[in-house]
């Protein structure tokens, strides 16, 4: 049986997911996307995602993480910062961060890297959850939906040109007001 690919990202009512859209992250928000990453042994990432997330999450040489991150930010990198790693980019020419570079055909890549044993691959960004999306790689969808219209930026799985049917499987309201919609594909009922 091959592991999930769960793909999770937060987004404004119009659909932005640039990283700076949305209400600013909070101890209960911190929390969620802490569980979330516990639920997967690997992370999969496409270069800019990679970088973002590295330059913010990366435990630095010194040991002592940066005085601007409260406890709840710790604590998300302390359970990523450990974690395996896969980058899908065709520009980059090493990664480290226990990571693993997967250069051409990505989409064949993440179809092997689901043949894997593991507890699921957390995929995150834009551009290679659009690719997947539309070969239908995704197994699950969990969308932070943040109350705020960004009015630009990327959108939510631009380029997917098919309809994709989901099924709402969990929803959940937090104290700042973005909501947790977590689908499936209906075909995987």
């Amino acid at each position: 049986m091959n592991q999930p690919l769960r793909y999770a990202i937060n987004l404004t009512l119009d659909g932005c997911v640039h990283h700076e859209a949305g209400l600013p992250p909070d101890a209960e928000s911190m929390a969620f996307w802490t569980d979330e990453l516990r639920r997967s042994d690997t992370l999969l990432y496409g270069r800019v995602t990679y970088e973002l997330m590295e330059g913010a999450w990366r435990r630095p040489e010194s040991g002592e993480w940066p005085d601007w991150m409260d406890a709840s930010e710790i604590a998300f990198a302390e359970v990523m910062d450990p974690m395996r790693k896969v980058v899908a980019s065709g520009t980059l020419d090493a990664v480290d961060w226990n990571a693993e570079l997967v250069r051409g055909d990505a989409v064949e890549a993440v179809r092997r890297l689901k043949e894997e044993p593991g507890r699921g691959i957390a995929l995150g960004g834009v551009k290679l959850p659009a690719a997947l999306a539309a070969e239908g790689l995704i197994d699950e969808f969990t969308f932070v939906v943040h109350p705020v219209i960004a009015g630009r930026g990327p959108r939510l799985l631009e380029g997917v040109r098919d309809q994709l049917s989901l099924k709402l499987v969990e929803l959940e309201k937090l104290a700042s007001g973005a909501t947790v919609q977590r689908y499936r594909p209906t075909e995987q009922d």
